[in-house]
């Protein structure tokens, strides 16, 4: 044990250590920092949480990455269809980047019941469609089943569902207009399997999905003919190099378009996050730092005396600022330990039981989801006791200017 360490520790379990006039001004730092630890965990975890949430919901709605025919590319309904007999379906195996790739169409069309009617989107899916990225959202009901022989099935939001007061089981008339003028439109009687929730009002207020060969045979499309290709990835964060690479690997009269491109003003909404993040985490850390300064200052101002008597017995500066840093790192770390203990436990019991709700209209989400990660957490321990140690050398310095006699005689 260094001699500094001894002094230090006996310093901070001294009985007059408590009872000091330094005592209010140290509760008031090691308070400091713990309600900024808590700030920072809170903020990042649930900042993240809410981008990888939005992202994930918009990529389980839509696909990562759209491969459509050009003519498509401003509309949400297919109006030219695109064969499957392409090289990369139904794998892509050209872009090792890709985990799933599946065939979907859209057609627009109403609703009618007897008391009310609904614009929507008819999203037809089919036999390869990925049903584990929608099950989180199934409320009631369950998932309809397109493998075998065509069917009436259709999964319907619950948005939609209160909106023309329908439940699981019902069944309903469905119009599609003709592209022909003066056509009557094509009906189609679907029957509610399950109903979800995904909190995407743009979603939950527009699209129901059903089965892909209703569309084929309104629009009179072969079977293998789809409106457009939805491409899953196995890394999110790599979404523009693989769209590229996509890209390249398909023919010329397609494109492909990213989740990012197409909901650009969700993508540059959640951009905005991290400089929230970052201002947070600024905040929490200089307001930690300077009630560390004053509490600092306050123990040099009271141990003068000591300081002289060891600068007496022949302590050099450097040994006399590291007895005050041990103590100020004592305090940091009584801060961080009450910090992490109510940060995390506050991230579980949201995690649990979502206490904090949000409005599902503003957020995309109906409660505030968690990331926790423990490498998160870590590194925001180390960047507050890094920065917080740096700014205290500062203050520290004020022990050299100390003269042992004035120090001695210091009242």
């Amino acid at each position: 044990m260094s001699l500094e360490y001894f002094i230090a520790k006996r310093l901070i379990t001294a009985k007059d250590f408590k009872s000091s006039i330094s005592a209010p001004i140290i509760k008031i730092a090691i308070s400091a920092i713990a309600i900024g630890m808590i700030m920072m965990i809170v903020s990042v975890a649930t900042g993240i949480g809410l981008q990888k949430k939005i992202r994930d919901k918009v990529s389980a709605f839509n696909g990562q990455i759209i491969i459509s025919n050009y003519d498509n590319n401003n509309s949400d309904v297919t109006l030219i269809p695109i064969s499957k007999k392409q090289e990369f379906y139904p794998e892509f195996k050209s872009v090792p980047e890709v985990s799933h790739i599946q065939a979907i169409a859209s057609k627009a069309g109403i609703i009618r019941t007897e008391n009310s009617f609904e614009g929507i989107i008819f999203k037809g899916v089919g036999a390869d469609y990925d049903w584990k990225n929608i099950e989180e959202y199934l409320v009631e009901g369950k998932l309809p089943d397109f493998s075998a022989a065509l069917n009436e099935d259709v999964l319907i939001s619950k948005f939609l569902a209160d909106r023309l007061h329908l439940k699981v089981g019902d069944n309903f008339n469905t119009f599609f207009i003709k592209e022909e003028q003066g056509k009557m439109p094509n009906s189609r009687r679907f029957r509610i399997a399950g109903v979800f929730s995904s909190g995407f009002q743009d979603f939950d207020a527009t699209y129901i999905l059903g089965d892909i060969r209703h569309i084929q045979r309104i629009n009179k499309w072969s079977a293998n003919q789809v409106g457009a290709f939805e491409v899953f990835i196995n890394d999110f964060d790599a979404i523009k190099t693989t769209g590229e690479k996509i890209y390249d690997q398909t023919s010329s009269n397609l494109d492909t378009k990213t989740i990012i491109e197409k909901y650009s003003y969700i993508f540059d909404w959640l951009q905005l996050f991290d400089f929230n993040i970052i201002v947070i985490l600024g905040v929490m850390i200089l307001v930690a730092t300077i009630n560390m300064v004053v509490a600092l200052l306050v123990l040099i101002l009271e141990r003068t005396q000591m300081i002289g008597i060891l600068k007496a017995l022949g302590a050099n500066n450097w040994m006399v600022r590291k007895v005050f840093l041990y103590n100020a790192f004592y305090l940091i770390v009584r801060g961080l330990f009450w910090g992490n203990l109510i940060g995390i436990a506050l991230l579980l019991i949201q995690q649990q039981f979502g206490v904090i709700r949000l409005n599902p209209e503003n957020y995309y989400v109906n409660q505030a989801p968690v990331y926790f990660n423990l490498w998160h957490i870590i590194l925001l321990n180390l960047l507050t006791v890094g920065v917080c140690f740096v700014v205290l050398l500062i203050p520290s310095y004020i022990i050299t200017k100390i003269s042992p006699v004035k120090a001695i005689r210091f009242e």
